[in-house]
């Protein structure tokens, strides 16, 4: 997959080289356009060092090549992102202006085009600059909306370029091709709190990064996502509708709320499966006598699940530290799921608050497909890849 990054004149020149890295982490090869003004806050050395490509900054160069380089150029990219987007640049766009090796990619691309604009809040808020964002919208340009927050000039207000990865999100979104268009998914993600008192609670290692890239990469094929997550620090993804709960019997509540319309159910959140039979008001003191704190399960929101299935397609996770895969099948069975996600926990970089995780992708029938360690995102398209490839199969 590749993209062009398109980079104008605005102070936040400097945070294109942040999105450059985090499209790296996705896989992503970028190569960068600059205007000349961008040329005066990031030089294209910098560029061309973190990005390992040639940089695009000049319309003409001594030895010109047999074809235009901005039509070679528009013909390779898969995505035009342009961050930072100044009205300068917005305006060339907006009316068809060509006069450098941007503005000429812009109206020589035929892949979907991203812009971030990013300006002082007087200039975002100007009528024409409003009526020039418009006509972008219109000729199907998606926009990734500036922020609130301190600008150049020591003024706050709305023309702060967005978030890193907001934008990267977006755009990976754009990137992808619909396949699930449609499709309704309710997935679950993050652990749970079971309170022992005001204070102290039960719960685990989950931090919901699994979960949350499922949610992520479905909703970038175009599904209709409902992500219900415990406790996390994860900010809610792009375009997915997000439901934060608590405890496991809020986790359960919500799902059975939600389940109706639902045609790929995941289950990716640890839920608790103990929680204190009572939970004191008050802090328990160190000075009271310890005695043993009363344990007891919580409701198996999965095998509930289960039982009222229908034409759903049921997915389910097994963590486990030991006999991985014999568990994950007899799960699979129990439960009446569809697909089991067999994560091996004891493996290093793998299982809970990682960036990776090495997994078996597991189907009702038995058939297994062991998986390298991969990141996250991989491993969620992946997951996504098999679902499509059941959907199919449902149809035919």
């Amino acid at each position: 997959m590749k993209i062009a990054l398109g980079v104008s004149g605005g102070i936040a020149a400097y945070k294109a080289v942040e999105i450059v890295r985090e499209f790296q982490r996705h896989g992503v090869q970028v190569v960068v356009v600059m205007t000349r003004n961008a040329c005066r806050f990031v030089t294209p050395l910098t560029f061309q060092t973190i990005s390992q490509n040639e940089v695009y900054y000049r319309m003409f160069t001594p030895a010109e090549e047999w074809e235009a380089r901005h039509i070679s150029l528009a013909k390779e990219m898969d995505l035009l992102l342009v961050a930072p987007a100044t009205a300068n640049i917005i305006g060339k766009f907006a009316n068809g202006i060509a006069d450098d090796i941007l503005t000429t990619l812009f109206l020589s691309v035929s892949c979907p085009v991203v812009v971030a604009p990013a300006m002082h809040h007087r200039m975002f808020l100007h009528p024409q600059v409003k009526e020039n964002l418009e006509r972008l919208r219109q000729l199907g340009v998606k926009l990734v909306e500036p922020e609130v927050g301190y600008l150049a000039g020591g003024e706050e207000g709305v023309g702060r370029l967005a978030e890193v990865k907001k934008i990267v999100q977006l755009s990976l979104q754009a990137l992808r091709k619909k396949t699930l268009g449609g499709v309704s998914f309710l997935i679950t993600a993050g652990p749970t709190y079971e309170d022992i008192d005001p204070v102290r609670f039960i719960t685990n290692r989950s931090t919901g990064k699994m979960g949350f890239a499922l949610a992520e990469s479905a909703a970038a094929r175009g599904a209709e996502v409902t992500l219900i997550s415990g406790p996390t620090a994860l900010p809610p993804p792009i375009g997915v509708k997000m439901i934060r709960v608590r405890s496991a019997s809020q986790m359960r509540e919500k799902v059975l709320e939600q389940l109706e319309g639902s045609k790929v159910v995941i289950k990716a959140a640890a839920v608790s499966d103990f929680r204190p039979r009572f939970a004191s008001p008050q802090k328990i003191k160190k000075d009271v006598p310890l005695q043993a704190l009363e344990l007891e399960l919580t409701a198996d929101i999965l095998a509930e699940i289960g039982q009222q299935k229908g034409k759903r397609l049921l997915v389910g996770f097994a963590a486990e530290s030991e006999g991985v895969v014999p568990y994950a099948l007899n799960k699979l069975k129990e439960k009446k799921l569809d697909l089991i996600i067999a994560n091996d926990i004891s493996l290093p970089g793998s299982g809970f608050g990682t960036d990776t995780n090495t997994v078996t992708i597991i189907t009702a029938d038995g058939k297994e497909t062991p998986l390298p360690q991969l990141p996250k995102r991989e491993v969620a398209e992946r997951i996504l890849d098999k679902i499509e490839e059941m959907l199919a199969d449902a149809s035919r």
